[in-house]
């Protein structure tokens, strides 16, 4: 009831507005920018429609075709968030990396863990952050694989969104991704999964010894990867910058600032088993002093400039054609 009486007023609100239709997708457009059909606030003083995040998403009608934006007031939220598969066109906005906060305590594996998860495809999310406090901050508890966020969906995309762990933070499982001016924070194999995701001007925070990746590609003719594009690596012990989940993972750094805390080496195989050349793990253009590629494994790949660029590009993920709206709104 509380989601359609909101409606009527805001209704109002569009006179004027040009409302456009786009593969069915509702939205309202202005000069150049593009607006969600329609917004929920979520307000912890109850100033606004719902209380806490999960209700708002729970009012969204199944099988939505309108673009639909929560706007998430500062606070800390300790709830635990899912968008279901069957609720797209979500745009969920904080207001701010350090205002909103979601935040939950539990350490049950990658599949029961999640603070947050998206199973959706085509949600926004931007300048809010996403903690699984277990190991973060790091405390006396064991390390545990303890998810902060899971995206399963395709058709994602992040700004200035954080994510706080230690083992296992980013689940990037499936789909296409983009994420910009975010901060994912960790110890262990703390971006792991099999998306397909761009991750551009990101910070990547290690708080622990372990591994920045964990990619999950199975097969070479499997599209997926993750590629960091003009990122920044710092943090407060030694890392390695992944080690293959599945045989042909795939990973590119390209441009990014490495700190003196990456491991010379680079990369490590996990599982010596002899199938180390499966996987693609490749650097390209990187500075600063863990950037020194001289001590490098064997195994790690030189792709010529033009499957790098092509590889750090939106195109990796999507062509702007066929995922409109790429850029947040």
């Amino acid at each position: 009831m509380m989601f359609r009486l909101f409606l009527v007023p805001f209704i109002f609100l569009l006179v004027g507005l040009v409302v456009q239709e786009t593969n069915g997708q509702y939205y309202k457009k202005v000069g150049n920018k593009i607006f969600p059909f329609s917004t929920i606030v979520v307000d912890q003083s109850g100033n606004g429609h719902f209380s806490t995040i999960q209700s708002a998403i729970d009012s969204i009608p199944f099988y939505n075709t309108n673009w639909v934006a929560i706007r998430v007031k500062a606070g800390i939220y300790r709830e635990k968030v899912v968008i279901p598969q069957n609720k797209s066109y979500i745009i969920l906005k904080g207001a701010g990396k350090r205002k909103t906060i979601v935040e939950w305590y539990d350490p049950d594996g990658p599949e029961r863990s999640p603070t947050f998860s998206i199973l959706a495809d085509n949600i926004h999310v931007r300048c809010m952050s996403f903690r699984n406090s277990y190991n973060n901050p790091i405390n006396g508890n064991r390390k545990l694989r303890a998810v902060a966020t899971t995206v399963s969906g395709d058709k994602v995309n992040f700004f200035r969104v954080a994510f706080y762990g230690y083992q296992d933070t980013l689940y990037d499982a499936n789909g296409r991704h983009y994420y910009k001016l975010c901060t994912i924070q960790g110890a262990v194999d703390f971006i792991f999964g099999a998306g397909q995701s761009l991750f551009e001007r990101c910070s990547i925070s290690v708080i622990g010894g372990g591994f920045i990746t964990a990619q999950g590609r199975e097969s070479p003719n499997d599209t997926n990867g993750f590629v960091f594009k003009d990122c920044h690596i710092f943090g407060n012990a030694n890392t390695y910058l992944g080690r293959p989940w599945r045989p042909y993972a795939r990973v590119l750094f390209y441009k990014t600032n490495m700190t003196k805390i990456v491991e010379p080496s680079g990369w490590d195989s996990w599982s010596p088993d002899g199938r180390e050349d499966l996987s693609t793990y490749a650097e390209y253009g990187n500075f600063g002093p863990g950037a020194d590629t001289s001590k490098r494994v064997s195994w790690a790949k030189k792709l010529d400039l033009s499957t790098v660029e092509n590889m750090a590009n939106l195109n990796f993920i999507n062509t702007p054609e066929e995922w409109i709206n790429y850029q947040p709104f």
